[in-house]
């Protein structure tokens, strides 16, 4: 079947169905559907410029008692290998962030049953005291939640009190797959699609926002792929609250589904821009070069990502699962060079800090700056 007139539907602006983005989803014409998608990311984004932010991850702890199937990163609450960050390791580690140039941290944990809403309103404080500027982009929705839940409050209370004390946006992970089979399946002890997305939505109503997104390769059907765009589409017609998408591949490698086949960068590239086509409200699409690789990063930018998201100075939660890919600020702009794009570093909010248009004068001013 021909999937022509849906691109052609797509890229003149109107919104596709769930039964549009199925058939793209059994369609093998890949290469057809990046070239929408890029486009639509045209529409978007018409100047040559592929942004990054320069953060680092900061996983605060890993006592978890949700125990995911699908991750190798979290220890049972009281295990020996289980930890909380001391709060001068997380000042350390932030100040080494801001030193090669950093404006974000993106810190997140497992569902710690022992942390209640003051341990992260102090730790929030304490960081905004030493690192004024430093952008928060931390906190998942299942972290919340649990937060919620131990403090006895409601997560837009929580949400709230996090905002205040410092927290300046949440980041989407956790989402998965947003239907329960799938959920249901892989992590039972999770919180729900519709919590997941009431998190979100509840970020925008106490004064942030946040990022959506999507994991595939867990065995989810088409159509459960379709309904998660579906009702992040939905959210983001509500509320507005995402500013960016991200998805990637399940690396099942060390973990508790590691017989699960595992999905190939063509998977991975559909995805993508499947995501672009169908989310017509969404401005950002982040490439995953954490677990796709640089290369994979490179080529998704020709179909729909604008963004080559973090410098992810540290990570342990994919690599864990043993996928493992450092890129360092000077091989992100490699990289966004060789896709034939001008690269620039933003903030959280999408805002362009600088441009590197001069290859030599923009690696001269970033050595001298950093």
């Amino acid at each position: 079947m021909s999937i022509d007139g849906i691109l052609e539907r797509a890229v003149n602006g109107e919104r596709l169905s769930m039964e549009d983005a199925v058939k793209l989803y059994e369609s093998d014409e890949v290469e057809k559907m990046g070239a929408a998608a890029n486009q639509i990311m045209l529409k978007w984004h018409p100047e040559p410029i592929t942004t990054f932010v320069i953060g680092r991850n900061v996983n605060y702890t890993n006592f978890c008692d949700t125990y995911c199937r699908f991750c190798a990163f979290y220890r049972a609450p009281g295990h020996k290998e289980g930890y909380v960050l001391d709060d001068e390791v997380i000042f350390k580690k932030i100040q080494e962030t801001i030193d090669v140039g950093g404006t974000e941290i993106l810190m997140q944990g497992g569902t710690n049953p022992d942390l209640t809403i003051d341990y992260y309103t102090d730790l929030l404080r304490n960081i905004k005291e030493r690192f004024p500027n430093i952008w928060m982009h931390s906190f998942s929705p299942a972290e919340v939640w649990k937060i919620a839940e131990v403090s006895s409050m409601s997560v837009e209370e929580v949400l709230r009190e996090l905002h205040e004390a410092g927290l300046d946006s949440m980041p989407g992970g956790g989402a998965e797959i947003l239907t329960e089979e799938t959920r249901l399946r892989v992590s039972r002890l999770k919180i729900t699609w519709e919590q997941w997305i009431n998190a979100m939505k509840a970020t925008k109503k106490v004064g942030m926002h946040g990022t959506a997104t999507m994991v595939i390769g867990f065995g989810e059907s088409f159509e459960e792929r379709a309904l998660h765009l579906q009702r992040v589409r939905d959210a983001q017609d509500e509320t507005e609250c995402f500013t960016a998408f991200i998805s990637w591949l399940f690396q099942p490698e060390n973990t508790g589904m590691y017989k699960t086949k595992k999905l190939t960068p063509r998977d991975y590239l559909k995805n993508v821009a499947i995501s672009r086509l169908f989310l017509d409200n969404i401005p950002n699409f982040q490439s995953s070069w954490v677990t796709m690789g640089p290369e994979v990063g490179k080529l998704s930018l020709q179909y729909g990502c604008n963004d080559f998201g973090s410098t992810m100075i540290e990570e342990n939660v994919v690599s864990a699962a043993g996928t493992t890919h450092k890129v360092n600020t000077n091989k992100i702009l490699q990289l966004i060079r060789e896709a034939g794009k001008i690269p620039a570093q933003r903030t959280t909010s999408y805002e362009i800090i600088r441009t590197f248009e001069d290859k030599e004068a923009a690696e001269k001013d970033f050595v001298m700056q950093n």
